[in-house]
């Protein structure tokens, strides 16, 4: 019989999480529910309690990757094997509450929306630091691009199979889902949340990867960097041409050979670090699509039921 919903729960070492989360979720979805675990290069027991898993509930599917391919891969993967009708995307930390699913079902199975997506309304619990960087990135993204990411906004997000095919066919290998869900379009209804903490373990997205992960995203969504880029060259240029000028309106008029080595230096490292920032930001952008030429697989699965 077709699943009705299948939940698809990303997993890197979460052997304390797994099994409170299938209890717990247990308790919200459609006894035609299937689901589907995308272990993502784990070095703990993650795989083996999936097995196990697997063996005594016949709705419990386990995909395991060859290696760690990151997040994104592992939605990928579980969106790509999924069956169900309608597709729930949750972390497996319970950050993101079960208790939603069945009203979010409800709304999606309506017609009322083709997608019911969550967002945090606070930060609680989360370093400051990193909350402030968050909310910048944000409202950058929102500044530099066309789509429009909501400030909070999760992965967990429960879709039609139709949205869930329009997903997949964006095959691009520099994925960045907070771009991608709004993107392809069609009506999606928001729920709030307030923030929660994970029932055990470690958030495996330091200050740097959330950075880099950001990164991906403007460039992924947006080409004004590069505009940016141009616009300083421009500034620079005509900088250079005043400069110029007052050397020799200055040297005509009161014979000033205009002395001063350390100042010349400063200039120089000036010029130079803008010319590396310049060079820097073609250079991300050349290497994306250097990656996206190469077309290598998303993911590669080891194993999987």
């Amino acid at each position: 019989m077709q699943p009705v919903l299948s939940i698809i729960v990303p997993c890197k070492n979460e052997e304390s999480s797994v099994l409170e989360f299938y209890a717990e979720a247990n308790k919200f979805v459609p006894a035609e529910s299937e689901f589907v675990f995308i272990d993502d290069g784990s070095t703990d027991n993650t795989a083996e309690i999936l097995k196990n898993l697997s063996k005594n509930d016949n709705r419990v599917r386990y995909i395991i990757l060859s290696k760690n391919f990151g997040k994104e891969a592992a939605m990928l993967a579980g969106l790509s094997k999924a069956k169900g009708d309608f597709l729930v995307i949750m972390d497996v930390d319970l950050q993101d509450p079960p208790d939603l699913i069945p009203q979010m079902l409800q709304i999606t199975q309506s017609g009322e929306a083709d997608c019911v997506a969550t967002r945090r309304v606070s930060r609680k619990g989360e370093p400051i630091i990193r909350s402030f960087f968050a909310r910048i990135f944000y409202k950058v993204m929102r500044r530099i691009s066309d789509i429009n990411i909501v400030d909070g906004a999760r992965d967990f997000r429960l879709m039609s199979r139709k949205y869930a095919n329009s997903i997949l066919l964006l095959g691009e290998r520099n994925r960045f889902s907070k771009g991608i869900f709004p993107w392809i379009g069609f009506k999606t209804k928001w729920f709030e949340y307030e923030n929660t903490k994970r029932v055990a373990g470690e958030s495996k997205w330091s200050f740097g990867k959330l950075l880099l992960y950001s990164l991906d995203g403007i460039l992924a969504f947006s080409a004004k960097p590069l505009a940016v880029a141009s616009i300083i060259g421009i500034l620079m240029f005509l900088a250079s041409c005043l400069s110029i000028l007052f050397v020799i309106v200055r040297k005509i008029m009161y014979g000033d050979p205009v002395s001063g080595w350390a100042s010349t230096i400063c200039i120089i490292l000036f010029c130079s670090g803008i010319q590396l920032l310049t060079i820097g930001i073609l250079g991300q952008y050349l290497a994306k699509t250097y990656t996206e030429v190469k077309a290598r697989p998303h993911f590669i699965i080891s194993e999987e039921i």
